[in-house]
């Protein structure tokens, strides 16, 4: 069994016992650091552009989405129906919800990456690196394709999961909260995966090492997802969910980076 605190290599104590919920406040605290502001601002105009515009196209389908969706409801659970209803609203909402996101996170990856960066250097005290459009180019193929790592991840577990919205019954109860938590823990590993990455640790090392702290990353990650279904909040929700993420970072991983398995190299 760990202690609940862990001596980190900048002098002061680690507290091993702080809740995703303690890193997902960090976040609104981080985004306004003087010095970090700016490389919020391209994050934040992309997510707002992205999700700003799915959502109103998703508010606009949903009118003909939940009936289609409540005929799938079998006779013997039709007196349910009051109860089934709002789940299947939130169902789409949760689905397109990180689909949406992952869409954002796509894109914003090299900014994302950045961000993560420049935060580390100042949580750490260590000088903060070049933030150029340069040293951002030299790293988007290294980027790109750690985004079609977690992509591979993903697309097999979601299409299984969205194969149980057919079932009759288990579509309307069950798989809700299996999506709800499989996208907990798959914007944990979004989130979590810049400043991993930033430091050359392999995908299938960072997956390990979130495990060993797993509550506390689906804490991060529900409310992460909460808010992606929240009008206006979901607009400011990635700069914020990276900031937080790096926080987890800096206090439970970062002494562990030396001995994380890295990247393999091209041949």
């Amino acid at each position: 069994m760990s202690s609940s605190s862990e001596k980190s290599p900048y002098g002061h104590n680690v507290n091993q016992t702080r809740s995703g919920i303690h890193y997902f406040l960090a976040g609104w605290r981080l985004i306004s650091l003087p010095g970090i502001r700016r490389f919020v601002i391209l994050p934040l105009l992309m997510n707002i552009v992205l999700m700003g515009s799915a959502f109103w196209w998703l508010f606009t389908r949903l009118g003909d989405w939940i009936p289609q969706l409540m005929s799938h409801i079998p006779n013997w659970l039709q007196w349910l129906s009051y109860l089934i209803w709002p789940l299947a609203v939130f169902s789409i909402l949760l689905v397109f919800g990180y689909l949406f996101s992952t869409i954002a996170n796509f894109i914003a990856a090299p900014f994302n990456g950045l961000l993560a960066e420049q935060l580390e250097a100042r949580l750490t005290g260590e000088t903060q690196p070049d933030g150029g459009l340069l040293g951002i180019a030299k790293d988007v193929p290294r980027i790109m394709k750690r985004e079609v790592q977690k992509l591979a991840y993903y697309l097999p577990r979601a299409v299984v999961l969205l194969i149980l919205y057919f079932i009759p019954g288990i579509g309307q109860t069950v798989a809700p909260v299996l999506w709800f938590l499989f996208s907990a823990w798959m914007l944990a590993i979004q989130y979590c995966d810049y400043p991993f990455d930033n430091h050359k640790v392999s995908f299938s090392a960072m997956r390990q090492a979130l495990r060993r702290h797993k509550v506390t990353n689906m804490q991060f990650g529900a409310l992460v997802s909460l808010f992606t279904l929240v009008p206006f909040l979901n607009l400011v929700i990635m700069p914020i969910a990276v900031c937080g993420a790096t926080q987890l970072w800096v206090d439970r991983y970062r002494h562990l980076s030396t001995t994380l398995p890295k990247n393999t190299p091209p041949s």
